[in-house]
């Protein structure tokens, strides 16, 4: 039998006790996986105000830890609570850190001293270890929130015979967003000036929390094999290709799953009416009821495309705004459920006033409104700039909303083109990032969805795609006992 690994998941969120995005479900959902396959797993997260909300509760340890902050000493009061499943899920507790919502930053920008609030999170997680009486094989840090805990084992921590044995895995999950910050943020971090290199954590006269993961961690993965490749590319890299390239051979792209115990039309307790790949019936008393909640005004036949969104540039909301005029005008209805860019709300606010029959739209993020929009549309968009994985997409095909996206990234990974002819395939892609390519394959998905015979075998198709997290935590786990065998520098 395979060795039992000691994994601590290390996220700045985790689903159900806090969330922005898909980084908190992956961060929720993959312990579980880990768990099933026989490893103590165990996760560290910061006790942000929004997990009050938490349906799992909390209780406080009676533990504190002592944390150096640029000649400073702050304490993090430690809580305790469990994931479904029994997994332990230990909270840093910091009022002045942590007692914020939103958890990054507000619509005028992030939070001033995000620096220092992470630099206490990834200190704070090392000394919780040692608090709880756990020494990890591997500790799976998660995007640049957590990117100074490599530096750290390799720098402050090198002689700490607590993590002699400790090896880490550092996930990027995109890399648009890199935590940089003024190289003065070194004092704050308590980290020696002299790793102040290009080799080392700075990037263009910055210090960076993502180039730290990457540079300092003993194995780098994201989200998608084809996001992989990509951010080894000028195109996508973000400037960090060249850093990517030089560590080529320690870099795997891994899929990301999907927790069918939360997303799964068969048993989803927040949509109309549940319904199966073998019989979907339920699937139209839910579009109904979509309509009915956003108040359309359209028949049966009338096709629903929905988008489930940040309302960013990415995420390819211009090409929709080009081209949906023209959609409703094609007898198409149009919902979406986000928030971001003031610009991108505004516009579609306006819009769904002018066509408030055929336009659903609501501002923020609700995610029993998410189930349900995804139960009753019958397409869902994507058509993003660039996708590192890419999580409602494959959410989508579970509830047989199919999916029409851009070849990128982890979209191109979970998706596969729908062929007419032999009946297989799950979506619709397009690769030209242009308002007229996206109309095209609309068109093309409309095409068959007139069709039932076709459209019916393309719903199941999708709902019957596996994506489950089981083969992803297998791969992981993989690439942790490859890092084992690393010689710690």
């Amino acid at each position: 039998m395979a060795q039992k690994l000691k994994i601590l998941l290390a996220s700045s969120e985790v689903y159900p006790f806090a969330k922005t995005g898909g980084l908190a479900d992956i961060a929720g959902s993959l312990p579980k996986a880990l768990k099933h396959l026989g490893h103590d797993v165990r996760v560290v997260m910061p006790k942000h105000k929004a997990v009050a909300q938490c349906p799992l509760g909390l209780r406080p340890m009676g533990l504190d830890v002592d944390v150096p902050i640029g000649g400073k000493r702050k304490k993090g009061f430690l809580y305790s609570s469990q994931l479904n499943g029994g997994i332990p899920v230990y909270l840093v507790g910091n009022e002045s850190y942590f007692s914020r919502d939103p958890i990054y930053g507000t619509r005028h920008g992030d939070y001033p001293d995000n620096a220092e609030r992470f630099i206490f999170f990834c200190r704070s997680l090392l000394e919780v270890c040692k608090a709880v009486g756990f020494q990890p094989d591997i500790i799976h840090c998660n995007d640049w929130q957590t990117g100074l805990v490599p530096v750290y084992l390799k720098t402050v921590y090198a002689r700490d015979k607590w993590f002699k044995n400790t090896q880490t895995v550092f996930s990027v999950h995109n890399l648009g967003y890199q935590g940089n910050f003024p190289s003065s943020e070194l004092k704050t971090a308590g980290l020696p000036f002299s790793i102040f290199t290009p080799e080392g954590v700075e990037f263009y006269n910055h210090f960076s929390f993502l180039k730290s993961g990457l540079v300092y961690a003993d194995l780098l993965t994201t989200v998608s094999p084809t996001y992989a490749k990509e951010i080894q590319t000028k195109a996508f890299g973000f400037k960090m290709d060249g850093i990517l390239r030089k560590r080529s051979k320690d870099l795997f792209g891994i899929l990301n799953g999907v927790d069918y115990q939360e997303w799964n039309p068969e048993s989803d307790p927040d949509i109309e009416k549940n319904y199966t790949p073998e019989n979907i019936a339920g699937k139209l008393a839910c579009k109904i009821k979509l309509a009915d909640l956003f108040s359309l005004k359209v028949d049966e036949d009338t096709p629903i495309l929905s988008m489930v969104t940040r309302l960013s540039s990415q995420k390819g909301i211009d090409l929709v705004i080009e081209i949906l005029g023209d959609l409703l005008a094609e007898g198409a209805a149009f919902v979406l459920l986000g928030s971001g860019d003031s610009m991108y709300e505004n516009y579609f606010l306006k819009i769904k006033k002018q066509f408030p029959d055929k336009i659903g739209v609501r501002i923020g993020f609700d995610e029993k409104l998410a189930h349900r929009i995804l139960a009753g549309s019958d397409f869902f968009l994507m058509p993003s700039q660039y996708e590192p994985c890419g999580l409602t997409q494959m959410y989508s095909l579970k509830y047989g909303a199919v999916p029409i996206v851009r070849s990128v990234g982890g979209l191109a990974d979970s998706i596969k083109e729908f062929n007419r002819k032999t009946l297989r395939g799950t979506g619709f892609k397009f690769k030209k990032f242009e308002p007229e390519t996206l109309h095209h394959t609309i068109q093309k998905a409309l095409s068959v969805y007139r069709n039932k015979d076709p459209w019916q075998k393309l719903i199941r198709n999708d709902m019957n795609a596996n994506l489950g997290w089981d083969r992803a935590a297998k791969k992981y786990c993989q690439l942790y006992r490859r890092a084992l065998k690393i010689e710690t520098k």
